[in-house]
């Protein structure tokens, strides 16, 4: 930076001076200026981190433990009878009935995630002085990768190894809603709330007529894209109404009528996701016996080295991870066009 110092006795020296006062040209004000700035900078410690969201353990059950397998599996049995169960009288015919069982087993995949930071030991130094810590960063940016992996893994699967999530099952039932009153429009932004529920008790009812009528298997989970959550949770069931589209659907569902405390939810996974790239609404039972993610082996940092060839210190988290366990499909459905 360079400054200028006048101490002439040129004229307009003001009164009382002998000598000129000291004076700075524009560089050294512009970076005095600069200076000061960074004197009184009030620095806010918050670290703003990516905007973002996960709901995967909101919209399927977690199975931990069982360790680093390579695969997770489930036994199913048929039962059959010899004769038919219509031919069920005893006494008065020879032929005694048999009961007949059949097991199969089932296989999920698992896969392990694996991860690494590397933080330079400089960099871990200066982190005292600034008293910000770059490896929790780095450690906080390794978790939310985790979410995220969850959260793909739980409703679309993996594409490139050939798995499935919630709302991509190859062996569900899809089906498209029914078009409003007028047969312009099967949206439901186009609909009555009436027309909005009896789609909600169509799928609902289907689902349960595949499952031979269940009491277990009455659907108590449904997802919807944002745009039509937003839309039934802000509009209202008429202008004389106080109850929101939302809040009739929850209290008047055939769900509720046979004790199931029906739960509709937003998800982003939704959307596009049905024929044609419309928005599909899931409907399905959300408990562990219906539908499962396995984690035998939840996110760990298992090591941390110096290595001196990079000055650098270096840290592996790992995890093992399971494909969406549907293990029933008749009680899911898709619903496409809302």
């Amino acid at each position: 930076m360079k400054k200028v110092y006048t101490l002439d006795g040129a004229a307009g020296i003001p009164r009382g001076f002998a000598v000129r006062p000291m004076t700075m040209d524009a560089a050294a004000i512009s970076s005095g200026n600069a200076f000061l700035v960074s004197e009184l900078e009030k620095l806010d410690p918050t670290l703003l981190e990516p905007l973002t969201s996960s709901t995967y353990a909101r919209d399927i059950t977690i199975e931990s433990g069982g360790g680093w397998v390579e695969t997770t599996s489930v036994m199913n049995v048929d039962y059959a009878v010899s004769g038919g169960q219509a031919d069920a009288v005893g006494g008065v015919q020879n032929n005694v009935r048999l009961i007949q069982a059949n097991l199969d087993k089932d296989l999920f995949k698992v896969f392990p995630y694996e991860v690494a930071m590397k933080i330079k030991f400089v960099d871990m130094e200066r982190g005292k002085v600034t008293g910000r810590s770059l490896e929790q960063i780095y450690d906080d940016g390794i978790r939310l990768d985790w979410d995220k992996y969850l959260d793909i893994n739980t409703y679309k699967g993996q594409a490139s190894y050939g798995t499935y999530g919630l709302v991509n099952q190859p062996g569900v039932t899809v089906g498209s809603v029914a078009q409003n009153e007028g047969g312009t429009s099967t949206l439901w932004k186009n609909k009555t709330p009436d027309e909005i529920l009896n789609d909600i008790n169509q799928g609902i009812t289907a689902a349960w007529t595949a499952a031979q009528y269940d009491q277990s298997a009455v659907a108590n989970h449904i997802l919807i894209d944002p745009s039509n959550y937003a839309y039934i949770a802000s509009t209202k069931v008429s202008g004389y109404a106080d109850k929101t589209i939302l809040t009739f659907l929850l209290d008047n569902n055939i769900a509720k009528e046979k004790g199931s405390d029906l739960f509709i939810g937003d998800c982003r996974w939704c959307l596009g996701a049905g024929s044609g790239g419309t928005n599909r609404m899931v409907i399905y039972v959300n408990t562990k016996r219906f539908v499962n993610m396995p984690v035998p082996v939840s996110l760990s940092r298992v090591m941390t080295q110096p290595v001196v060839g990079t000055a650098s210190y270096d840290s592996l988290y790992v995890g093992n991870v399971g494909q969406v366990q549907v293990r029933y499909t008749q009680p899911i459905r898709y619903a496409d066009g809302i």
